[in-house]
This record gives C-alpha cells, structure tokens and sequence, in this order.
C-alpha cells in the first residue's frame, strides 16, 4: 500500500472518529443539563426544598471541574483510548442508575460521580487532537465538538421537556444512560491508540510547573473562562430571563432559547471551516485563530448588552446573534490550546485550562441571582457578561502569545527537541 493511500485510509478512520467525539459531547451535555430539565417532577416527587434542588444542579460542577487536572494528568500518562471509554462508561452508567433512585442522598452521589466521569472528556478531546490532527484540520474538528456542545442545550430545551411531560422523568434519565453505552462498541473499534504513552518517554513530557510559567498558558485559561461566562450566563437563566422579564409563554421560551443554541451549532461549523481554509490558503495560525477569537468576544459583549437594551423582537435576533459569535469562539479556542501545548502535553495543559473555564460555572449563576435578587431586573447580569467578554477579547490579544507549539525543554536524556507539523521552534 503506497504512503498516499495510507494516509487517506488514516484520515477516513479518523473522521469516524471524530464523528464519535461530536456524539459524544452531545450525549454530554443532554447528560448534565437533565436533571434540569427533570426538576419540576423531580421537586415535587421527592419533596425537595429549593436549597436541595439548588446543591443537585450545583453537585455535578464540584467534581467536573475538580477532576479536571486528574483527567489532563490521565489523558497524557496512559492510552486515551481508554481513559476516554472508561469516563464515558462511568458517566452514561451513573445517568441510568439516577432514573431508579429514590433519596436525595444517593441522588447526590450520582451527580458527582456524573461529573467525575465526563470530566475526562475535553483533555481527552485536546490529546487526541493534538496527537492525530494537523494545524489546517483542528478548525473544524474543535467546531464539530462546539456544535455538540451547544446542540445537546438546544434540543434539551426543545424536545427533552416534552419527553419527560409524555413518558415522566424515570423513564427518560434511564433510557438515556442505557441508550448512550451503544456508543462504545464503534468507539474500540475505530478509535487508535494514542502513541507516546508508554512510560518509555515519560521525559519528553513537561512538568505542570513547566506549564504554569507559560504566559500564553494564562492567557488560554483566563481566555476560557471569558469565554464560557456568557455561554453558562444564557444556559442557565436565559429561560427564566425570557418568562418573567420578557413575558414569553413556556413555549415561546423553548423556541427561543433552543434557537439561541441551534444557531451556535450552524456558526461553529461554518466558522471551523473557514479558519481551516484560511490556514491552507497561507494565513499564520495566530492571525486566524486570533481574529476568530477577538471578532467572536466584541460581538459577543455587543449583541448581548443590545439583547437587553432593546424591545422584545429586536431583543431576540440580537440573542440569535450572540449565539451565532459563540461559533466563532467555539470553534478555535481549544485549537489554540492545541497548537500550543502539543501532543505531551495537551492533556495536562486542557485539563488545567478546562479547570479555570468552569469556574465560570460556579460564578456565573450565582452571581446574577444575587443581582437579580437585589435589583429586581437583568440589566447588571448582561452588562457585567459583556464586560467579562470584552476583557476576554483584550486577553487574547495581550497575554496569549503566537500561536504555534512550544518546544519544552527535553529532560535528561532526550536529546532529539520536539518537532510539531514539521517545524523545529525555539525552546521556550
């Protein structure tokens, strides 16, 4: 078999691939937002207070984003193969075993091993990636995940509130979590296993110290956070935002907010595509990955801020437009973090990154309840969301330095420096 048609067969496999992490982001997301949409029947089955409604759709964020540095740690030390079928075992199991649970406390426990599972899943993504994508591929790759990101909300919101009203909340949750482990078979299948995880060249791989003093490292942390504040800012109040301020009915609601997040889907993979075709046609990464983010966090902060501002119609398409520059972020952000970190150290790097950017989980929701409660209205919560995503686009710009691979320092005896696309850079 020539070179040629050897890596054409490698390309075809990896795009199975790939259609597999974009299901399974999907899967993801429908799995930590369905006790969300769950609650109501939930509430009053159970009698829970608010206070214990409020610690279950929290729990999930505490070890998700705790577990963030194990899982970047997993992911570069062992096969990611593996390390990803196991998360995504853990977390589809605990979302079936939640439907057959009658006590608060052991719904508890499901919700962080919930988060304990999927928080392998994006150092796992930023490994492979890294590993099995070039510069000009990761584009579209990276926007097929934010498609599947922002799909699960979208038809969480539009079809999971009729599933539940027409089948109850059980039947749901476990049909899902059993549904989801179909997923697996074609995943051992077509999946590689990951090269350069052997403890053989363990000195090849950078030390998370040796992470920590990037200054482009922050720069991609900060940037996350920025990033994902709007994002969980909509996700979780933009249907109670559109009730109660706005005087939609429940229906409208979930046409809107659903269509807020379809069109994040549409922006992502189109805005993938362009960036990839921008690099092949000559453009450095960091003026494409950089433009797609700074263009995405001005609009972002603009059509937000007008969101409010304006009357109820105009009010709506400048929500669709938020949605659509969250496809411009979506698509590049992590791809930035792969150039950068390189396939040693991606996972570790991600999962570090992943750790600050939901962070944004915890204070987003917090803190516009807290301003909502004391002000009566959402102007602050969309204001201070412009802010942080205007500060976002500055971060980009000044801290994140240019976009291609660090070449860390070879620990004792590695003498041959790492060499990502086929270019040799200077050890930083």
């Amino acid at each position: 078999m020539t070179h040629s048609a050897t890596q054409d067969r490698k390309s075809a496999g990896m795009n199975g691939v790939l259609i597999l992490l974009g299901l399974s982001i999907f899967i993801n997301y429908i799995d930590r937002a369905n006790l969300s949409v769950a609650a109501p029947l939930l509430r009053t089955e159970l009698g829970l207070s608010p206070t214990q409604l409020g610690i279950l759709l929290s729990a999930f964020f505490w070890t998700y984003a705790c577990m963030q540095l194990v899982a970047g740690w997993l992911a570069d030390r062992f096969d990611v193969k593996w390390v990803f079928a196991i998360g995504f075992f853990a977390w589809s199991a605990a979302t079936a075993v939640t439907g057959l649970i009658h006590t608060f406390a052991l719904l508890l426990v499901m919700r962080v091993l919930l988060g304990i599972g999927e928080s392998v899943a994006y150092p796992c993504y930023c490994k492979i990636f890294a590993t099995h994508f070039k510069e000009h591929q990761r584009g579209v790759a990276n926007a097929v995940i934010g498609a599947g990101q922002s799909l699960g909300p979208g038809l969480g919101m539009l079809f999971g509130g009729v599933l539940v009203a027409r089948f109850g909340w059980r039947p749901f949750v476990i049909g899902l979590g059993l549904v989801s482990l179909l997923w697996l078979p074609p995943w051992f299948r077509w999946m590689p296993r990951t090269a350069g995880h052997t403890a053989g060249n363990l000195e090849e791989r950078p030390s998370v110290s040796e992470i920590i003093r990037q200054r482009s490292a922050w720069g991609t942390w900060i940037g996350h956070f920025c990033t994902n504040y709007p994002f969980y800012f909509l996700l979780t109040w933009l249907p109670l935002y559109l009730v109660e301020e706005r005087g939609f009915s429940l229906n409208h609601m979930a046409k809107i907010g659903g269509s807020t997040f379809l069109v994040a889907v549409v922006s992502c993979l189109i805005c993938g595509w362009l960036s990839d075709r921008w690099i092949r046609s000559g453009a450095t990464p960091t003026r494409v990955r950089k433009t797609f983010m700074v263009t995405g966090e001005i609009c972002t902060g603009l059509f937000m801020s007008g969101a409010v501002l304006a009357g109820p119609g105009l009010g709506v398409a400048l929500l669709l437009l938020a949605g659509a520059s969250f496809g411009l972020l979506n698509s590049n952000m992590n791809a930035i973090t792969q150039t950068l970190a390189g396939k040693h150290a991606a996972g570790r790097w991600m999962g570090i990154q992943n750790f600050v950017g939901n962070l944004a989980g915890w204070v987003a929701p917090t803190l516009t309840g807290l301003l909502v409660q004391r002000t009566g209205h959402f102007y602050w919560p969309f204001f201070i969301t412009t802010a942080v995503a205007w500060i976002g686009g500055l971060d980009w710009v000044l801290v994140v330095g240019r976009v291609e691979p660090v070449v860390w320092r070879p620990r004792p005896g590695v003498l041959v420096p790492e060499i990502e696309n086929g270019i040799a850079q200077r050890t930083i």
